[in-house]
C-alpha cells in the first residue's frame, strides 16, 4: 500500500478546533480540507478552504479520511459520528459527554465497519492517559483510577483557599477570567468530571459503564470555612473522580463516583492547583503512577487531538486494520454499587446548640450507628449561641453515616456539610 496524505474534516472551529488547525500546519502528512461551523460569518484566526454550516457535508464527503469532532454535545454529534463511521471514516473526538452516554454503541459500530475511534482529548485535555493505559500499561491489573478531572473546579477551590473567600466570589472571578462558563453547571455540579471518569473506568477495568449509575456531587456547598478547617487538619479539598474495585470482591463490583474529598497534603493529588488536572492509577505491577498537566485549553487539547490524528496517519495506507490496540472489544456491563454501599472516612461540619451534653449526644449517636470517631473539635461559639463542631470519622459505611445524620437532626443538630476523605 502506498503512502497517502490524510484528508481531514473537522466539525467545530472553536477554541480547540482552531488549535488543531494551527498545529496541523506543522505536519505534511495530514491536511484539513473541510470544516463545519455554526456561524459562517464569524471572524476566525485560521483559514480552511472549504467551510460549511452543514456538518453532514463533512461526514458524507467521500474525500475525507478522518472526521475530527470537537463541537461537543450529543445532538447532532452522535448522528454525525455514526454516519461518518458507516462511511468508513476514522474518528477523532474530544467529546466526553458523547462517549460517556453513547460510547458502547459507537465502539461497536466502529468495530463493525473496521474504523478507529480515538479520544485522548476527551478525558484530561493535554494529559496523555488513554494511550498509556491501552499500550505501555496494558500489562497491569488496576484497582483504582482517581483524579482531578476538571480545571474550572480546581481553579475555584485553589483560589478559595488562597484568598479565603466564598465559592460565589471565586466563581465570579473564574468567569471574569474565562475559566468558567456563564452557565457553569456542567463544571461546578460535577457533570464534566462524571463523563470523564466513566470513560476512564471503561478502559481501566474493561467493563462498560452506565453513566446514570455514577454518584455525582459538585462543589457548590463547599465553604471557605470548610477549606480553612481542612487545611488546619492537614488536608486540601478537591473535586475527585473515583473508580475503584470494591475491596474483597474479585473482578466484581465497581465503585464509581464524583464528589469533593479531603485529600491529605501528603498525597501528590493535593498539590495539583489552579486549572491543572491529574490522574492517579493504582494496580499491579506498576503500583502507583500519576499523570498531570493542563486539562483544557486551545493548545493542550489540540496536542491530544493532533496526537490521535498522527497515530492514524502513521498507519494509514499501510494496513487494513488501523491501531487494533485502541479498539474497544469488551462488552460486559460493570456491576456498579450505589453510594450508600460504599465505605469512607468522613469530615462532618455540625452546627449544634451551645449546651451541656451536645458533644455527648454526637458521640452517642455515632456509636449507636457503628461509627468510630477519629477526632472531634469545637470551633468557637457563634452569635446565635450555636457551636461549630467538626467530626472526622474512621472508615464507616455511607448508610450508617446517613442514618446518624438523620438521628442528629432530631436533636436540633444541623449538618453544615459532609465531605468524604480520600
Amino acid at each position: 500500500m502506498e503512502n497517502k496524505k490524510l484528508k481531514i474534516g473537522i466539525i467545530g472551529l472553536g477554541t480547540v478546533g482552531t488549535g488543531v488547525v494551527k498545529v496541523l500546519k506543522n505536519f505534511d502528512n495530514a491536511e484539513v480540507i473541510q470544516a463545519a461551523v455554526r456561524n459562517l460569518n464569524k471572524k476566525r484566526e485560521v483559514e480552511v478552504s472549504n467551510i460549511t454550516d452543514d456538518p453532514f457535508k463533512v461526514v458524507n464527503n467521500p474525500e475525507i479520511d478522518v472526521v475530527v469532532e470537537v463541537a461537543g454535545g450529543c445532538d447532532p454529534a452522535y448522528e454525525l459520528i455514526t454516519t461518518a463511521i458507516k462511511n468508513k471514516k476514522h474518528i477523532v473526538t474530544a467529546n466526553k459527554e458523547l462517549l460517556a452516554k453513547f460510547g458502547a454503541k459507537i465502539f461497536d459500530l466502529a468495530n463493525e465497519y473496521n474504523v478507529a475511534v480515538l479520544y485522548e482529548a476527551a478525558v484530561a485535555g493535554g494529559i496523555p492517559i488513554i494511550g498509556p493505559i491501552k499500550t505501555t500499561l496494558k500489562g497491569n491489573t488496576f484497582t483504582k483510577v482517581a483524579g482531578i478531572l476538571n480545571g474550572t473546579t480546581n481553579y475555584i477551590l485553589t483560589k478559595m483557599e488562597e484568598k479565603n473567600i466564598s465559592y460565589q466570589e471565586c466563581l465570579k472571578d473564574a468567569q471574569d477570567l474565562g475559566y468558567a462558563e456563564a452557565d457553569p453547571t456542567g463544571d461546578v455540579e460535577g457533570y464534566d468530571a462524571m463523563y470523564k471518569i466513566a470513560t476512564l473506568a471503561n478502559i481501566t477495568f474493561h467493563k462498560r459503564i452506565d453513566v446514570n449509575k455514577i454518584y455525582r456531587e459538585g462543589i457548590t456547598k463547599i465553604s471557605a470555612d470548610d477549606i480553612k478547617i481542612a487545611d488546619e487538619l492537614g488536608y486540601k479539598i478537591k473535586l475527585i473522580g473515583l473508580a475503584q474495585r470494591v475491596p474483597g470482591v474479585e473482578d466484581g463490583e465497581l465503585d464509581i463516583r464524583v464528589h469533593p474529598m479531603l485529600v491529605s497534603k501528603e498525597n501528590m493529588i493535593s498539590k495539583i492547583n489552579n486549572a491543572l488536572n491529574a490522574v492517579l492509577l493504582e494496580g499491579f505491577p506498576v503500583d502507583k503512577v500519576m499523570f498531570t498537566g493542563p486539562g483544557a485549553g486551545e493548545f493542550p487539547t489540540a496536542s491530544s487531538v493532533v496526537g490521535d490524528i498522527m497515530q492514524i496517519a502513521g498507519e494509514f495506507g499501510h494496513t487494513d486494520t488501523i491501531l487494533p490496540l485502541t479498539r474497544c472489544t469488551h462488552k460486559e456491563m460493570a456491576e456498579q454499587i450505589d453510594i450508600k454501599h460504599t465505605k469512607n472516612k468522613y469530615y462532618i461540619s455540625i452546627k449544634a446548640p451551645n449546651s451541656k451534653g451536645t458533644i455527648g449526644i454526637i458521640g452517642t449517636v455515632c456509636g449507636e450507628n457503628n461509627i468510630n470517631l477519629s477526632s472531634i473539635l469545637q470551633k468557637g461559639i457563634k452569635e446565635d449561641n450555636t457551636a461549630q463542631v467538626i467530626v472526622i470519622t474512621e472508615e464507616s459505611s455511607e448508610s450508617d453515616i446517613q442514618n446518624a445524620i438523620d438521628k442528629l437532626k432530631t436533636h436540633n443538630i444541623e449538618i453544615n456539610n459532609l465531605i468524604r476523605v480520600m
